[in-house]
């Protein structure tokens, strides 16, 4: 296996730019800048002077900017937080309680390994690969937060069965450790079934990842790139050395926390990239490379990208929007969100009468990224489809007599489970409902009355449109 890794520091010049607009925005003496980051009052004067930065200082200088800029707007995931020209990157915080439900690992894994809905997904996506109309040098593809990887594998799969010969070029985004790692365990069986594979995967925001470019000076110059050559031509092989990336990434794919939002921000941006060394002459023309990156995504995945109760508006211009113009003429966004109107609303119901995590349809989210995109939305398709089409289930994995005859509290505890998941209920919400047995009673009551559970997903899809002739 061959390793590069590429990794530039900013200059003094590029952070006494910032550390300026910072002390101006907030009438913060420079002096007392660096007393309170570095413990240094002369650490703005040695800049000034031509001292160099060290990267432990620059990680620390990053991350009090981050967390003490006045006025930073929220951010869904993995949107970017929008700082001045010369803006730090986001760095961690100390979450506010409950801060976001999608990142509870235990409740997340349960959620996945009990329902069907990454199946589902995929299937529905890998329907739009009869829509594509790749052109050389290679088929793209633009995961927009590839999570465990079940979704992303289990499409590349129906891309070799529809195009097993052709070159493919696949962008994985993704915030979180755990799921990056998990996801790299998939991957060693879809480069041996189709060798023609540049696999990447990054940590940057949603307006910056098509691009594999930060949108900061900062952070782009703190940007690490690493190109992994796997050598041997077996499955195994191939899982062993992707194995030996760990420590690479428990060390590099830091994630903190928005000091506004509590949503999950990198630390430092990563980008990483693997191919099979026995393909590296075929693959080089789609190679990314550090400032020579397309964004001409023949397809985007963007399932679940947002959180339900975040406004239309951010979810069209942060999220949305940005996915939209990275596509080439003829390539397919695929938009995938939660629906409702289902069993699992139903419980929540029960317990919160009033609350409705479902507020914004795919028609308002059409509508926001035309508005969004202005003039250029004419070059672009908008396709809600019918109900029928647009909207799908996906169950809660249930033995049959687990439903007709006594529901064991196992099984009740997952669709509880199901149910706050999908309905993204914060964690200090559910502390003041599960002191009693009432969340398990209404559970019990929705499971009976339609024999199961499920759940309701709905699509859309935008399209760029060909250029004439």
């Amino acid at each position: 296996m061959r390793i590069e890794e590429r990794q530039t520091i900013p200059t003094a010049e590029q952070i006494l730019g910032e550390i300026r607009e910072f002390c101006r925005a907030t009438h913060t003496a420079e002096s007392t800048f660096g007393r309170l980051v570095v413990n240094d009052g002369k650490l703005v004067s040695r800049l000034r002077d031509g001292a160099k930065i060290t990267t432990g200082t620059l990680d620390k200088v990053r991350a009090y900017l981050s967390s003490h800029w006045p006025d930073a707007p929220a951010t869904n995931g993995s949107a970017p937080v929008q700082r001045p020209a010369n803006g730090a990157a986001p760095a961690t915080a100390a979450a506010p309680p409950g801060f976001r439900f999608f990142d509870n690992r235990q409740k997340y894994l349960l959620f996945v390994s009990t329902c069907s809905e990454k199946t589902e997904i995929a299937n529905r996506v890998s329907l739009e690969l009869t829509g594509l109309q790749p052109a050389p040098p290679a088929l793209r593809i633009f995961d927009a937060g590839v999570g465990d990887g079940t979704v992303l594998s289990r499409v590349m799969r129906a891309v070799h069965a529809r195009f097993p010969t052709m070159p493919l070029y696949v962008v994985a985004k993704e915030i979180s450790y755990e799921d990056v790692r998990l996801m790299l365990e998939k991957m060693a069986d879809r480069l041996f079934e189709h060798p023609a594979t540049v696999l990447v995967v990054t940590n940057l925001y949603y307006g910056e990842a098509p691009w594999l470019t930060p949108r900061s000076a900062t952070a782009a110059q703190g940007l690490i790139w690493k190109d992994v050559e796997l050598s041997g031509n077996t499955a195994h092989g191939f899982a062993e050395q992707i194995g030996e990336l760990e420590g690479f990434l428990a060390e590099n794919w830091r994630a903190g926390i928005s000091p506004t939002s509590g949503n999950p921000v990198y630390t430092r941006p990563v980008v990483l990239t693997i191919r099979r060394e026995d393909h590296s002459f075929l693959l080089d023309p789609i190679m990314p490379r550090p400032g020579r990156v397309m964004a001409d995504y023949d397809l985007v995945i963007a399932s679940q990208p947002y959180r339900a109760r975040v406004s239309v508006e951010f979810k069209a211009s942060k999220v949305i929007t940005p996915l939209v113009k990275s596509l080439r003429p003829g390539g397919r966004l695929i938009g995938i969100h939660s629906h409702g109107k289902d069993p699992g609303i139903e419980i929540i119901e029960q317990i919160w009468p009033d609350d409705d995590p479902f507020k914004t349809d795919r028609y308002a989210i059409l509508r926001q990224v035309k508005h969004e995109l202005g003039s250029m939305a004419r070059h672009y398709n908008f396709n809600a489809s019918s109900d029928a089409r647009a909207i799908f289930r996906y169950h809660m994995h249930t033995l049959p007599d687990e439903v007709s005859g006594p529901i064991g509290t196992s099984t009740l505890f997952a669709a509880w489970n199901a149910a706050i998941y999908v309905a993204q209920i914060e964690d200090n919400r559910l502390s003041e409902v599960v002191r009693d047995g009432r969340y398990l009673e209404a559970t019990d009551r929705v499971v009976r009355k339609h024999g199961g559970l499920w759940f309701n997903d709905e699509t859309y899809v935008i399209s760029r449109r060909r250029a004439p002739g």
